[in-house]
Parts: C-alpha cells; structure tokens; sequence
C-alpha cells in the first residue's frame, strides 16, 4: 500500500526520474520482445520452409511457413485479452514482467526444436506452438509498454505522442537485431547456425527484466486503486462501453500494419526469389531502412503533439496510399540503386502512422480500461492486417502475376485507415488522469 500511495502521489523529482525509467524500461522491453518475434518472422520467410515443411513445390513450403509466422498474430488478440484483463486488475508492471518473460522463453525454445528429417511433421508442430506463446505475449506486452511510458508523462498536452512513441521504437530496434543476427549467426554451422540468435533471447529477457523490476506502478493506476475504481473484468467492460473505439483502434492500424510486413516479411521473399537479388543484400536493405526508423518513429511522435494526434495520422495515410504504387514499380526496376530507395523510403512513410499512433489509440480509453481497450484494439489488426499481409501477397502474387496487384491491397488498406482515423475521437488535449466519465460529469456541472 506504501508504495501505491508513492506512485499515486509521486514528488515532482520522482516523477521526473520514474519518467525516464519508464521510458527506458518500455523502450528496452519492446524491442526485446520484437527481436524475438521478428527474428521467427525473418525465419520463416527464408529457413522454416526447407527445415520443417520440405514440399516437392517451394510454394507450398513456404505458404506453410507463413502460415505459422500467421499464428502468431491470430494469438495476439488472445494475449491481449488475456493480459489486459491483469493490467487493469493488478497493474502495468506485474504483468509486462510476465510477458517478457513469456515471449523469452518461447523464442528460446524455438532454437531447441528438431527439424523435419529428424521428428518429422512434430517439427513444424512445436513450432507452431512456440509461435502462439510468442504471439500471446506479444499481445500483453504492447499495451503495458505503451501505458508505462505515457502514464508517468504529463496528464494534460505535454509529449504524450512523443512518450508513446518509445515503444514503438522498439520494433526498429527488434527489427535491427533480429535480421543482424540471423545474417551474422546462419551460415555459421547449417544446423546451429540460426539456431543461435533464438537461444540468446534469454540473455536479453534478463536484461529486460532488471530494469522493469526497478519502475514503480504507473501514477494513473496507482490513483485507480487507492480510490477503489479496478473493475472486476475489465475486459467485458470496455467491451460494452467502448466497443466503437476497440473496432476504430483496429481499422486505423490497417495501412499501417499490412505494408509494414510486407516491407520486411514479404519484401525477403519477393526481391530473392521473384527479382534475383541475394537475400544478403536485401538484408542490409532493410538493417538501414530500420536504421532510419530510429529517428523517424520519436520524430513522428513529437509531430503529433504540435498539429494533433488525428491530422497526422490522416496524412500519413494518405502518403502510404500514394507510395503504394510508386514502391512496386521501384522495386520491379530490379536496378540495386531503386530497389534500396524504395526499401529505405517505406519505413519512414510508414512511420507517420506508426509513430502517434500508440498515443492515438491509448488516449481513446479512460485510465481503469485503458489497458484492456488499447491492447484489444491494437492486436485485433494483427488478424485482419498484419498477420494475414505476407500470405495475400504471396497468393496476389502467384495468382495475377504482377505486383500491381499488391499495390493496390496495400492503397485499399490504407484508405481503411483514413475512414477509420476520421471517425476515431482526437483526445490528446484531455486529461489522461481523470476518468473519462468523471470528466464528463465535470464539464455538464456548470450547464446544470
């Protein structure tokens, strides 16, 4: 109780030291958490295939591949489900503890599973199962991440975007380090080679996990609390209350998360197998390409706190329906110059969107839902968009023949997110440690 009552009622020195702890812990845990997912996606686009799904039509292997990498994503909204629910039951930071280590273990023991010609279809069993723990964890630990950075910013205005933003730099980060990785490590020994980066995924957990056992609960959840309000299932409960804003959550990720993997996941099978690069040269690609992500992801995220949380994400959109058609014609060129524009220039375009976005979803639900609600609508694009992105493409692909047909998915995508980013409420102006409903009750005092 002493130190909920600390947290709730944080000194200015406090919150200003816990802030930057925060900050850090949610930068550090995501991008762990992302390397370890990225590095089975990154895996699966170039390895699992030949390991655990040989087929006499590289298609069919690599569409089964895929379809675990897909897994992952369709138990994303179940971890969502899942740790929501104890994020707003016991607080932010009990349970990103356990889904770093849920995720930490899970990608390890991907590095330990037998292949094909040794235990047979059980191979690609294993793995299949590994990646749903992966994705479950997944599924908690963004949500968390995000109100761990915010939650300890400012309530009103401040640089809430640009705080939300860190955890989000996470996945350039994980993105880095996972293809970094794979490429040192795989042609080290055929059998333990890529097996390596997978196994040092418990040197990071432990890393991650000392710094978040250092952070206090978050001030805003702390005051959910000492004033009795914790829902007893708050999963069901923004579901009824907030059911607009889960869906809109979801609909504004669609031009964002589907060209995002197709940038990394899909962009590794098109250019070595359909344009003859080698994969070792898309692979430095898209390390600086990530690189660049680095900056434009915080910059981004400071942008939505001087024009608003809705305006940018709205153009950011539009930018990515545009790029859409002008990224496949660079890369059909199959000239090495074009091809690195067009890989280099996608994740800053596509970090418009990516950059406010955590702010814009997690503003959206009041501080005792705000776990459950963000996380539900965040991950419940990983089935609609992400997850199912890389298969499209490849069964557009094989069916129409031409990569227009790719670009166009992608335009339609994002123009969901414009629909979606419209009719979603720009709350970054209210303030993030008052109840909603309380707020409300406030502002209509005065007309009574």
């Amino acid at each position: 109780m002493a130190e909920t009552r600390r947290a709730a009622h944080p000194s200015e020195e406090v919150s200003r030291r816990q802030l930057v702890r925060a900050v850090v812990a949610s930068t550090v845990g995501t991008s762990i958490e992302w390397y370890d997912f990225f590095l089975y996606g990154f895996a699966a686009s170039t390895i699992f295939a030949e390991l655990y799904f040989p087929s006499h039509n590289p298609a069919t292997g690599l569409l089964l591949a895929l379809a675990t990498y897909f897994g992952g994503f369709a138990a994303r909204p179940i971890g969502a489900a899942i740790f929501g629910h104890y994020g707003d039951r016991i607080g932010r930071k009990a349970t990103l503890i356990v889904t770093l280590l849920t995720m930490g273990v899970a990608t390890a023991l991907v590095g330990l599973v037998p292949t094909y010609t040794q235990i047979g279809i059980w191979g690609g069993i294993l793995l299949t199962v590994l990646r749903l723990l992966q994705g479950i964890a997944v599924g908690g630990e963004w949500g968390g991440s995000v109100l761990l950075s915010t939650e300890w910013g400012r309530s009103v205005g401040g640089k809430r975007g640009f705080l939300g933003s860190w955890p989000q730099f996470g996945v350039p980060v994980g993105l880095v380090l996972g293809y970094v990785a794979l490429r040192t490590f795989e042609p080290i020994d055929p059998y333990w080679g890529w097996r390596i980066p997978f196994l040092l995924s418990i040197v990071l957990v432990a890393v991650g996990l000392y710094i978040r056992l250092g952070i206090l609960e978050t001030p805003v959840f702390a005051r959910v609390i000492e004033q009795n309000r914790v829902e007893r299932v708050p999963v069901r409960e923004v579901i009824v209350r907030n059911w607009r804003e889960i869906v809109l959550s979801a609909l504004i990720r669609t031009g964002q998360q589907a060209p995002f993997y197709i940038f990394t996941t899909f962009i590794l099978t098109y250019t070595t197998q359909t344009l003859g690069f080698e994969s070792s040269d898309i692979y430095n690609y898209v390390i600086v390409a990530a690189l660049v992500s680095l900056f434009t992801v915080p910059f981004w995220g400071y942008l939505s706190d001087r024009v608003g949380r809705k305006r940018l994400y709205v153009a950011g959109a539009v930018v990515m329906l545009v790029w859409s058609f002008p990224y496949f014609a660079l890369l059909d060129t199959a000239v090495p110059a074009l091809v690195f524009l067009a890989i280099v220039l996608a994740l800053p375009i596509h970090d418009m969107q990516y950059g406010p976005q955590a702010s814009f979803i997690a503003e959206s639900f009041t501080g005792r839902l705000r776990y459950s609600g963000a996380s539900l609508g965040y991950q419940l694009a990983s089935v609609t968009a992400g997850g199912p992105a890389p298969l499209i493409a490849v069964w557009l692909l094989s069916t129409f023949q031409t990569s227009f047909a790719i670009a166009g998915y992608m335009a339609v995508c994002a123009l969901v997110s414009i629909v979606a980013a419209l009719a979603l409420k720009d709350r970054s102006q209210q303030n993030y440690a008052v109840e909603y409903d309380d707020a409300a009750a406030q502002a209509r005092e005065p007309a009574r």
